[in-house]
């Protein structure tokens, strides 16, 4: 009986060895690509990560901000803010597959810290962020990554940078208002309606669509979605 059981055991070591054996090379199939993608952008990584917190940041931002206008009867400042928000979660989404891609886990953000004061103020806050990231933010993220050579990682950054410069024209259109002139501004961007249209692929914004293909990041017209009204 000792001897039969001996038998067995060796039979079940040499049955278990070669999927022990297979197990390894999965696991290290698996793992191990992350594990070089986290060795090989120590900088790319940080700067996904930044450039996330900071787009989620905004999309709530700027949610906020279309209730506060729309609260204020200013329903087509709203709408833009609403396009904005859109357009920063597009953004969003592209930098957290990415990360997923590389293997690098998101944490969604809780406990977001948003000021919300008056449409008249909330446009100036709005157009001293997005000069902010587009002079200084988006230049230093590209600048950071660009030794890396993470194609994927400086082609969806510099979509987000580009489109927040299309965010800077049209919330410039107001920023002149935001002094003593506002009431009347505002009275006269809302006596005709507004329409915005983004692109699902890349965020960009526009007020109507372009002729051919994306300017950013050149894919089609049908990419685009017209923002609908949601007050």
């Amino acid at each position: 009986f000792i001897s039969e059981m001996i038998q067995m055991r060796g039979r079940v070591i040499r049955f278990r060895f070669p999927w022990i054996f297979v197990g390894s090379i999965l696991i290290c199939i698996i793992f191990l690509p992350f594990v070089n993608a986290k060795t090989k952008y120590p900088r790319t990584i940080p700067v996904l990560k930044a450039a996330y917190s900071g787009q989620i940041q905004a999309f709530h931002t700027y949610m906020a901000y279309a209730e506060k206008a729309n609260s204020e009867n200013y329903p087509n400042i709203a709408n833009l803010f609403v396009s904005l928000a859109t357009s920063e979660s597009i953004h969003a989404r592209n930098f957290k597959n990415l990360l997923s891609e590389l293997g690098v886990a998101v944490k969604e953000e809780r406990n977001l810290q948003i000021e919300v004061s008056s449409t008249k103020k909330n446009l100036k806050r709005a157009t001293e962020v997005e000069l902010k990231e587009i002079d200084t933010q988006y230049p230093e993220f590209i600048q950071k990554i660009e030794p890396e050579r993470c194609e994927a990682a400086i082609r969806n950054i510099t979509y987000a940078w580009k489109a927040q410069r299309q965010h800077r024209d049209l919330i410039q259109k107001i920023r002149s208002g935001t002094g003593i002139l506002f009431g009347l501004l505002a009275k006269k961007i809302e006596e005709k309606p507004a329409h915005y249209f983004v692109c699902q692929n890349c965020g960009s914004t526009l007020t109507k669509l372009p002729k051919d293909n994306c300017p950013i990041c050149g894919g089609s017209v049908s990419s685009y979605k017209k923002i609908e009204k949601i007050f």
